[in-house]
């Protein structure tokens, strides 16, 4: 049968453009074969290539003495003292989840998972970070049930402990869900494993499960946006089995304690297209594999569709020759498939053979070096107008608002959410989901622990991209400090709309700049990440949403602290100004239907001095109750605190010159709450106040009741209003 012509509408099918396909054609110096214009078509995917956001992603900072490896590998690794390191990355699988919400998410998971115990790793912990449309859409949920049942499904039957996220709501996810799904692990600071292929000659060897026609074109899928057609599109999500993965991750751990291995790749998105291109591209060699010896799970697969297809659960390696049967048997015993595939070349070409045909024949380095990069044009955002809190209507009864606020969809309970994980497999997990961030013992160093979280507030991000960009890291290390752990680096995970669009270009362009700003302030390099663009559907795009995962250090978890009020008599106090902004505030969302106004300036000098204070206070003992301020203002925060701990507050408003409604309920930044003895009370507020941080007693914890300004309400219809919003969505209730 002869090979079908390439057409321009075939070219088009594939995800390139004109301009595209004679660069192809320039390179090959002649008509590539389809099973060539697939591997064209993958490797300059959005997905793959970056083609562009790389230009933009240069401005971040990504060396610090303790960063390892940072962004170009399968994840980061940063030290964390006494020989060990943590490797950690966030993926998106949006696309897929939109399409088959369990198998979406719970294949975004297995290859998070992946990329992670490929660099040498136990995974220690999962995160993940979901953004569903509005309640009421006919779709949520079902994609709510399908997400979260395929996470769970998946973390859970890894053993892997899933402890922290986010779950948020708006009307721009409505048509295009996200789900971003974190990982970290821990591994010995010299058994490290990285993905450049050396040695000539040396074997490439396929290992994990078969491969099959499920996710073929699913890197193309996730280059572009949405239309009325996409749930056609089910053929190119992924399948995944977590039993299997499981059996991988102990079969790979075992082969790195010997000396067998000298490169490893997941196959990820573009399978085993991307994974042999990377590795032999790294190492500045050609490859050559004969496709008749992957093992495969369907008949009559073509060259195209095996290295095409995204089935989960698989790796190439490298190995040493005479390591290959030592291998082999640690394979055989774990039930996998080990199968000699290909070799190591000299020729600098991608050689593909099948039927004792060649497939294709191309050199590899222009699949990388050459991918498009373009530097699309971009404009900024509009500027919105401050809002003063005086022109904002105030509510009749402050701790009515306050009920409604916590029982809304961005602030209720998520407790429905992760009880359908298992966040205590394995032993370690020190603090659970609920909290400012999950922290995770680390297994060998008594008392060392890893606090990590996810963050983003994509409503700052869409109203000035830049401030929104720094808040959303600075955030993240705020999370991480109010648990007492030293922030050390971050992953991210850039969610946009069509890059071809400018004004979408420009949030980006604009997120990364104050992402920047914030990572330098901070000391926070980005160590690893992702991008994800064209999340829109029928043009209209998602609210630009650049999540932020960060990872930070704790010496001594017993001095760990945590939102919940624990005793009757404390004293309550905020660290860091409080001038009432509610630009951009979940109080004028909920109360006044206004989605508008600047968002809250970021402070990034105030940001650090305040969190170095904070934490000094937590690792000295002196504090065992912190929680930021964040979403809803500073009354949402306290309030959280005593549902938590189940102990009651007596709040008074401080005399200023700003409203009520904007002191309790403004969104400004770098502020944190605690709760202290009010013996110690005095002496936290003039050390504040010497290391010049705006300090404030704002009550006094005890009873059942918060108490405000002399009106109360009781915690348990608090606690009611703050429970009923998922349970009841999802008819749980």
């Amino acid at each position: 049968m002869s090979a079908p012509k390439i057409t321009p509408e075939i070219v088009a099918e594939h995800g390139l453009s004109a301009d595209e396909y004679k660069l192809v054609l320039e390179i090959m110096g002649r008509e590539p074969s389809m099973t060539e214009l697939g591997i064209f078509s993958v490797m300059w995917s959005e997905h793959c290539s970056y083609k562009s956001s790389r230009v933009h992603l240069k401005k971040l900072p990504t060396k610090a003495p303790w960063v390892i490896q940072g962004p170009g590998e399968n994840a980061g690794v940063i030290d964390i003292g006494d020989g060990q390191a943590a490797i950690f990355k966030m993926e998106s699988h949006n696309h897929p989840s939109f399409i088959e919400p369990y198998q979406g998410a719970a294949t975004g998971v297995g290859g998070i998972m992946r990329d992670v115990f490929t660099m040498g790793a136990r995974p220690i912990a999962n995160l993940n970070a979901l953004r569903f449309g509005e309640p009421n859409d006919p779709k949520t949920k079902h994609l709510i049930s399908g997400v979260v049942a395929g996470i769970g499904g998946y973390g859970n039957c890894m053993g892997v402990p899933t402890v922290g996220g986010e779950v948020n709501f708006h009307a721009s996810y409505n048509g295009n869900i996200l789900v971003n799904a974190m990982t970290v692990g821990l591994a010995d600071t010299d058994k490290i494993f990285y993905s450049a292929a050396a040695g000539v000659g040396n074997p490439v060897i396929y290992v994990g499960a078969k491969t099959g026609r499920d996710g073929i074109h699913g890197a193309t899928m996730a280059s572009t946006e949405f239309t009325e057609d996409s749930e056609e599109k089910r053929p190119t999500v992924q399948v995944g089995d977590p039993f299997t993965e499981k059996l991988l991750l102990e079969a790979c751990l075992e082969l790195m304690a010997t000396d067998a291995i000298v490169a490893i790749q997941d196959m990820g998105a573009a399978g085993l297209t991307s994974s042999s291109v990377e590795m032999s591209s790294k190492g500045g060699l050609g490859i050559e594999l004969d496709l008749d010896k992957v093992p495969v799970r369907e008949t009559k697969m073509t060259a195209y569709e095996i290295m095409l297809s995204e089935s989960q659960e698989r790796m190439l390696m490298v190995l040493k020759p005479a390591a290959m049967e030592k291998a082999r048997a640690i394979f055989d015993k774990w039930e996998l498939d080990f199968a000699v595939i290909g070799t190591l070349t000299n020729t600098g070409h991608l050689v593909l053979k099948k039927d004792g045909q060649v497939q294709a024949d191309m050199p590899v380095a222009p699949l990388v070096d050459k991918a498009p990069v373009y530097e699309r044009p971009w404009i900024p955002t509009p500027a919105q107008p401050v809002i003063n809190a005086k022109d904002v209507p105030a509510p009749n009864d402050l701790l009515g608002a306050l009920k409604t606020l916590i029982g809304s969809p961005d602030l209720a309970s998520r407790r429905w959410v992760w009880e359908q994980y298992d966040h205590l497999v394995m032993g370690q997990t020190a603090q659970r989901p609920g909290g400012d961030a999950a922290v995770v013992r680390v297994p060998g160093v008594p008392g060392k622990a890893l606090a990590m979280s996810s963050d983003c507030t994509p409503r700052y991000v869409f109203a000035d991209p830049k401030q929104g960009g720094a808040q959303a890291v600075a955030e993240s290390w705020r999370n991480i400090t109010a648990v007492g752990a030293l922030p050390l680096a971050i992953t991210d995970n850039m969610n946009f709309g069509n890059p071809q669009r400018p004004e979408i270009m420009g949030q980006f362009a604009l997120s990364i700049e104050g992402m920047a700003d914030a990572c330098r302030a901070l000391d926070y390099p980005v160590i690893s990440g992702n991008v994800s663009l064209y999340n829109e559907t029928n043009g209209k795009g998602i609210l630009p949403t650049p999540t932020i995962g960060g990872v930070g250090l704790m010496k001594n978890v017993d001095r760990m602290a945590t939102v919940a009020f624990k005793a009757d008599d404390e004293a309550v106090l905020v660290l860091g100004e409080s001038k009432g902004w509610l630009g951009q505030s979940i109080y004028l969302r909920e109360t006044q239907g206004r989605e508008e106004g600047a968002p809250p300036p970021v402070d990034l000098a105030a940001e650090r001095r305040n969190g170095d204070f904070v934490r000094g206070l937590i690792v000295a003992g002196e504090v065992v109750t912190c929680h930021d301020v964040s979403d809803g203002g500073l009354l949402v925060a306290v309030a959280d605190m005593a549902l938590a701990g189940g102990v009651g507050v007596t709040l008074t408003t401080p005399q200023s010159d700003v409203p009520s409604h904007g002191y309790w309920f403004g969104e400004d930044q770098a502020r944190y709450v605690i709760a202290v003895p009010t013996s110690a009370a005095a002496g936290i507020e003039a050390k504040a106040m010497a290391a010049g941080v705006p300090v404030e007693r704002i009550g006094t914890t005890g009873a059942a009741d918060v108490v405000l300004d002399g009106r109360k309400m009781s915690i348990r219809d608090l606690k009611q209003s703050h429970e009923a919003f998922l349970p009841t969505l999802m008819g749980a209730a």
